[in-house]
């Protein structure tokens, strides 16, 4: 069922002025930018603006979130994919998984500042936390029908980590230079097919 023409609007209205919002944010970067700011680049009033988002955290706080959900979704499509296959398919993989999720990540307008914000705020980092736990459980329970004798605490541990490191080491390359991304990713996905395998060993 389609939802009514004055909700897919309001819908239509918030996803563009997230759109500005990032773009917005490239440029000025977080210290700089401003409802008034954001509203003026998308056309609309401050106060228009306002029905969608209470302050620039607000805005930056969905910008965090759909952010996180695009990423989520490469995630989905690569359990969906792999996880039929056990544990060695999904260790296999894991570069494509990297891959794909640096690719959406660097699709997304202003995407390191959004990511810089949600690091840098404390009153934004429950984005980032919830979103990370969430991608760990949906790994645990995708590998957990594979790894009968480990211990789920220490599962969902060591996953936990590893997505820690997944998405630092992505981060990363947004500003180091020296380091060529393709080779830093590789490197990524061969540490935790690694820790993967070592933990099927465990049986």
């Amino acid at each position: 069922m389609k939802p009514p023409a004055k909700q897919a609007r309001a819908a239509a209205t918030r996803e563009r002025l997230l759109d500005v919002a990032g773009a917005l944010l490239a440029e000025v970067g977080v210290e700089r930018i401003s409802t008034n700011l954001i509203a003026a680049r998308a056309g609309v009033s401050p106060p228009a603006l306002y029905r969608y988002f209470a302050d620039k955290y607000a805005v930056l706080e969905a910008l965090g979130r759909r952010l996180m959900a695009r990423q989520n979704a490469v995630l989905e499509r690569w359990v969906e994919r792999h996880a039929e296959g056990g544990i060695s398919a999904m260790a296999a993989h894991i570069g494509a998984l990297l891959a794909d999720t640096a690719a959406v990540t660097r699709a997304e307008p202003g995407a390191v500042w959004i990511l810089r914000a949600l690091h840098a705020s404390p009153a934004l980092a429950h984005v980032r936390l919830d979103s990370h736990r969430g991608v760990t459980d949906r790994l645990a329970a995708a590998c957990a029908p594979f790894l009968s004798g480990v211990a789920p605490e220490l599962l969902w541990r060591r996953l936990r980590i590893a997505v820690e490191i997944g998405f630092a080491a992505d981060e990363m390359l947004y500003e180091e230079r020296r380091i060529d991304p393709d080779a830093a990713l590789a490197d990524v996905a061969a540490m935790l097919s690694a820790a993967l395998a070592e933990l099927a060993a465990r049986r």
